[in-house]
């Protein structure tokens, strides 16, 4: 079995590129205890899939895959997607735990038990031109800037006639 130096996705003895990354060269495994890809997910479904091999006594690591610097410092979520080492040795079992919580679908079958119909919750909006759009904000604007000057008279208004009537 080969496995991605960069990647760590496992392939067959025959394949020679990997064909996820196509940058990592393929070795082959004669370290049973080398590090190889079960599945990738967002920090939650990370955490999730590694309590459950915990669990089932299968050691597992993490590699962060970068989706933008700075995601988690400027909107404090986490948008960065994992990949889920687990030892080669231990692959099979990992695998096997890994689709029967539903972190890998096999086939891309439908883990649902219904399907939805298409328009079943989904609004649909039409797109809109670029001069459209542009033209919506800007009344939105004018209509906000309306609605504060309302509320600031109304107010003053307000204060107005209770201040008269104490005077």
């Amino acid at each position: 079995m080969k496995y991605c130096t960069k990647c760590r996705r496992l392939y067959n003895d025959e394949d020679t590129e990997c064909k996820e990354c196509k940058k990592g060269k393929l070795e082959t495994i004669t370290d049973e205890s080398t590090p190889v890809y079960l599945c990738s997910g967002d920090i939650m479904e990370r955490d999730r899939v590694q309590a459950v091999l915990k669990d089932s006594k299968i050691p597992s690591d993490y590699k962060r895959n970068m989706v933008s610097a700075n995601s988690q410092v400027v909107t404090g979520i986490d948008f960065d997607v994992f990949d889920i080492l687990v030892p080669f040795d231990m692959y099979e079992q990992a695998f096997d735990v890994a689709v029967g919580i539903g972190a890998i679908k096999l086939n891309e079958e439908e883990t649902l038990a219904y399907k939805l119909d298409k328009n079943d919750g989904i609004e649909e909006f039409e797109e809109m031109s670029s001069s459209k759009r542009t033209t919506v904000r800007i009344i939105s604007a004018i209509l906000i800037i309306i609605a504060f000057a309302a509320i600031i008279y109304g107010v003053d208004f307000i204060m107005a006639l209770i201040k008269n009537l104490f005077t």
